[in-house]
């Protein structure tokens, strides 16, 4: 199984590495201070107990000097009954907000809900999930409510990485490493909530002489450095789809070379520019030179307003769309403005949609608009799709999975029956092909 990138792997945490320093003295705060909130931080028994007050904003206890690259370990318990949302800040800082204090950066999620994202990594006041529970949920479902639970932070450069008592989590590679607090966050809660608390303790952490721990091929890295790829994905098996500074690899849709025009590659990014027409009006859609079977394909996507694009997969060149010429024919993780192209709304059942099977499958978003991944226009996104060697295919949105098909099973053949491509025979079951972008008259980047 192939893994490519067209932008952009732990073993239980070894608990001698190194000089551990304590960051709580087990009696009282000394070395911390509240930087924002009103909810309480008391010491009790050995512990730093966070209990959360209604129409308080998110509060949060913070060291009192900055950490760059460290090492941290500490333990967690939350009350079974009225456990809220929480975490541990680290490499962030403090922003004005209408004249009060605003917490923003990396996150350690302590999640009690029933997604269980405990482990993942959230970007607090900036750029949301960076590494949702749903990217290694067999990790996140080791964190136990009313019992305590051992949680492992390294931040060393721009490797972060999670572990949740001795499960590893999250692995991102994230180029914004710059030093900062490290902050026992107590989340808000609605007004007609009951007080819930949060208990730490045993928290240390490592500074010098860092060891991290060995990488884990099993779990998937989040590489937020644009064009790159970290040690541990190239350990897995992952490459470039795409350099950041060339067309190399690259070329127009039944073409041989890529365009002249329409295309630009500017500053690590890949557009193409708006013409005001449909596809192949302008430069016209680019496929890769290789031509791929199973795979895992990952890619950042940043639409602007009213825009129409899509990643397509198995393209064969030979076959043109519905009414001959247009884009080459393929399946396709839909890219589209839902609030404002009008194709949002044709089709079947919403299966024009923004990350669905394009014209087959409408994507699950249900779960998207809840959890602070949703997609909006000039902002980046991260696409992923993943094609077994069984042809089970499945599309993810922003770290949350929102189709899944097996091709060639009867579900997927009815599908195409009543689709657009009934009459195009053998559609989307092509032992191999190529992957495109298309040009659909609209600007649209990748990276």
């Amino acid at each position: 199984m192939t893994k490519t990138a067209l932008a952009s792997a732990a073993l239980a945490a070894a608990l001698n590495a190194g000089p551990w320093v304590p960051l709580f003295n087990g009696h009282d705060l000394s070395g911390w201070k509240q930087v924002a909130g009103n909810a309480s931080y008391q010491v009790v028994d050995g512990a730093i107990v966070g209990t959360t007050v209604t129409g308080s904003p998110n509060s949060f206890l913070a060291t009192e000097r900055d950490y760059g690259d460290f090492i941290l370990e500490f333990e967690v318990m939350q009350e079974t009954a009225n456990a809220q949302n929480g975490g541990v800040q680290f490499r962030s800082a403090l922003r004005d907000d209408k004249g009060k204090p605003k917490v923003f950066g990396p996150q350690f999620e302590i999640d009690p809900a029933p997604r269980a994202w405990t482990g993942g990594i959230y970007d607090e006041a900036r750029r949301g999930w960076l590494y949702t529970g749903d990217l290694n949920p067999a990790g996140a479902l080791s964190y136990k409510t009313g019992q305590w639970n051992r949680l492992r932070l390294e931040a060393v450069g721009n490797s972060l990485r999670t572990w949740v008592n001795g499960i590893p989590v999250a692995s991102v590679v994230d180029d914004l490493a710059a030093p900062g607090f490290i902050a026992l966050q107590v989340h808000s809660v609605p007004k007609d909530a009951q007080p819930a608390k949060t208990f730490w303790r045993n928290i240390r952490i490592q500074t010098a002489d860092l060891s991290p721990s060995p990488a884990e091929p099993s779990v998937f890295v989040r590489n937020l450095v644009p064009n790159s790829l970290s040690p541990d994905e190239q350990a897995a098996g992952w490459r470039l789809l795409w350099d950041g500074v060339s067309s190399n690899g690259w070329r127009g849709a039944r073409k041989t070379a890529f365009p002249d025009r329409g295309w630009s590659i500017q500053n690590g990014v890949l557009s193409i520019n708006a013409s005001g027409g449909a596809e192949s009006k302008n430069a016209g859609d680019i496929v890769t030179d290789a031509e791929f079977s199973a795979f895992e394909l990952q890619f950042d996507f940043n639409f602007t307003p009213g825009a129409n694009s899509g990643v397509k997969y198995f393209v064969v060149e030979k076959l043109a769309s519905i009414g001959g010429g247009g884009s080459a024919i393929g399946l396709e993780y839909q890219i589209l403005d839902d609030k404002k192209h009008p194709d949002a709304k044709l089709g079947r059942d919403g299966n024009r949609r923004l990350s669905g099977l394009y014209d087959l499958i409408a994507p699950d978003l249900s779960r998207v608009k809840g959890l602070a991944v949703i997609p909006r226009p000039n902002a980046w996104q991260h696409g992923r799709v993943i094609v077994r060697p069984d042809g089970s295919v499945e599309h993810w949105l922003n770290g949350v999975r929102t189709v899944a098909y097996k091709r060639g099973s009867d579900a997927f053949n009815a599908l195409v029956a009543i689709s657009k491509f009934k009459n195009t025979p053998g559609f989307g079951l092509a032992p191999k092909g190529r992957i495109l972008l298309q040009d659909h008259g609209d600007k649209v980047l990748f990276r």
